[in-house]
C-alpha cells in the first residue's frame, strides 16, 4: 500500500518506567481505577510520603496510560494535560510514542476494538488471578502506519467525533442537574407549595394533604433472576432483553433497552426472571449498589437488581428519588460477603407521598428533561458506533479521509 508501512507496536513507542524524582510534598497517584475510556478521572493530591511502597512511574503530557489488567475493561487514558507531580501505579503501562507516530494516533490504535480484543484474548490465555498483559506482548502486535500528514487528518476526524460525544455528555449532565434540582425543589424544599399550610410528620414538616409512606405504596419492587448457565439453550441473541449490573458498568447510560446477551423463552420460563415494562427504573442492589437506569422497552434483569415499576408515582419521580437516596439505601444494606439492598428493604424505604395530582404534574414538568436526555444518548450511541466502525477502516487504509467528505 503506497506510503503505508507495517510496524510492530514496539517499533513506534516505548514503555516508560522512570521513577518519580520530584520532591513535591503532595502528588496525584493514578491507579487503574482512575482511568477509563480515554480520560484520567482522578486529580486529587495525596501525601507523597505515604506512597513509598508504590512503583511511582512518572508520566507527562501526550503519554498513554494503559492497564495491564483486563484490557476489555477500557482502562486507558490519553494524557492531554500538564502532569507535573502525577505518578502512575504498578499496573498501568506508561506508553510514549516516537517520531514515527503521532501520540493521539497511537492512542486510537491502542483503544480500537480490534486491538483490545487481541490483547484481552492474550490476557485470558495466561494463568493467574487476573487476565493480564505485558508490554512485550503488546509490542509484537503489528499495524499499518501512514505518513504523519495522513495520521494527522485521521486524528482530526476522529477527534471531531469525540468532541461531539463529549459535548453531548456535558449537555446530558446539565439536564441531569436540572432534573435533580426540580426534584429537590418539589419534594425536599416544597417550593411550589410554600404558600400552603404545612403539618408535622415523622420526616419533618410537609404540605397539608401529603403523607409519609413506603416505596411499595407508590411502586412495585421486582427482583430478577438468572437461568442456569449450564444450559446453552437458555441464552441467545435477539430474544428477551436481560440486563446485568455489568451492562450498566459498561454502558453507563440513563436509558437501556438490552444487555450483552438475551435470554430465550425457555430460559425465562426456567428462572425467576420477571418481565418489567417500559419506564421501570432498574436499581442495582448489590456488587455494586446504586447503578440506576430506565427501561426503554419491556425487559428482564438478573438478581443483581431490584427494579421499581411505576404505579402511583411516575418514572421521573422514582428515578430521581432513588438517585437522591442511593447513599441512604447503601447505608441500610446488609450482608457478610457483600452488602445487598434486599427486596424488603427497598419496599420499606420511607417516601413522602403527595396527592396523585402532584405526581402527575411533576411528571409533566420533568418529562422534557428526560426526553431530551434520551435523544442525546441515542446520538451518542450513533456517533460511537460510527467512530468504532470507521476507525479500523481508516487505520488499515481501506477507507481514505477524502472519501468521507469531511
Amino acid at each position: 500500500m503506497e506510503q503505508w508501512k507495517q510496524y510492530n507496536i514496539g517499533e513506534i513507542c516505548d514503555t516508560i518506567s522512570e521513577t518519580y524524582k520530584g520532591n513535591a510534598s503532595d502528588v496525584v497517584l493514578i491507579n487503574t481505577s482512575d482511568v477509563l475510556e480515554g480520560k484520567c478521572l482522578n486529580h486529587t493530591f495525596v501525601a507523597n510520603k505515604n506512597l513509598r511502597g508504590q512503583f511511582k512511574k512518572q508520566f507527562k503530557k501526550n503519554d498513554i496510560l494503559y492497564s495491564e489488567i483486563r484490557p476489555a475493561n477500557k482502562r486507558y487514558a490519553f494524557i492531554d494535560f500538564e502532569s507535573t507531580d502525577y505518578i502512575a501505579s504498578t499496573k498501568l503501562m506508561v506508553i510514549r510514542s516516537n517520531d514515527k507516530v503521532l501520540p493521539k494516533y497511537l492512542y486510537y490504535v491502542l483503544q480500537s476494538k480490534e486491538m483490545v480484543e487481541v490483547l484481552q484474548m492474550l490476557a485470558e490465555s495466561r494463568s493467574g488471578t487476573f487476565p493480564q498483559i505485558t508490554f512485550s506482548e503488546l509490542a509484537i502486535q503489528t499495524i499499518l502506519l501512514p505518513e504523519i500528514r495522513e495520521q494527522s487528518k485521521i486524528v482530526d476526524f476522529l477527534e471531531s467525533i469525540d468532541s461531539k460525544i463529549a459535548l453531548n455528555r456535558r449537555i446530558n449532565d446539565n439536564l441531569e442537574q436540572q432534573a435533580q434540582a426540580l426534584f429537590k425543589s418539589w419534594f425536599v424544599d416544597f417550593e411550589p407549595f410554600k404558600d400552603g399550610k404545612f403539618v408535622d410528620s415523622e420526616m419533618g414538616m410537609i404540605p397539608e394533604g401529603w403523607k409519609v409512606g413506603k416505596l411499595e405504596d407508590i411502586a412495585d419492587v421486582v427482583g430478577g433472576g438468572t437461568p442456569s448457565k449450564a444450559n446453552a439453550l437458555y441464552f441467545d441473541k435477539q430474544c428477551i432483553p436481560w440486563i446485568t449490573p455489568k451492562d450498566l458498568s459498561i454502558k453507563k447510560t440513563k436509558f437501556i433497552s438490552k444487555g450483552e446477551i438475551d435470554i430465550t423463552e425457555e430460559g425465562y420460563k426456567n428462572s425467576s426472571a420477571k418481565k418489567i415494562p417500559l419506564g421501570s427504573v432498574l436499581f442495582s442492589s448489590r456488587a455494586p449498589i446504586g447503578y440506576i437506569s430506565i427501561a426503554e422497552n419491556e425487559l428482564t434483569t438478573n438478581q443483581g437488581f431490584k427494579s421499581v415499576v411505576p404505579v402511583k408515582a411516575g418514572t421521573s419521580f422514582l428515578y430521581l428519588y432513588l438517585k437522591a437516596n442511593t447513599k441512604a439505601i447503601e447505608a441500610q444494606a446488609t450482608g457478610s460477603t457483600f452488602k445487598e439492598a434486599s427486596g424488603s428493604l427497598m419496599k420499606s424505604l420511607c417516601v413522602i407521598i403527595p396527592p396523585d395530582t402532584v405526581f402527575d404534574s411533576f411528571e409533566r414538568n420533568a418529562f422534557p428533561f428526560f426526553s431530551a436526555q434520551a435523544n442525546v444518548e441515542r446520538e451518542i450511541v450513533n456517533l460511537s458506533k460510527a467512530r468504532d466502525t470507521l476507525l479500523p477502516r481508516l487505520m488499515s487504509g481501506e477507507l481514505k479521509i477524502n472519501d468521507l467528505n469531511c
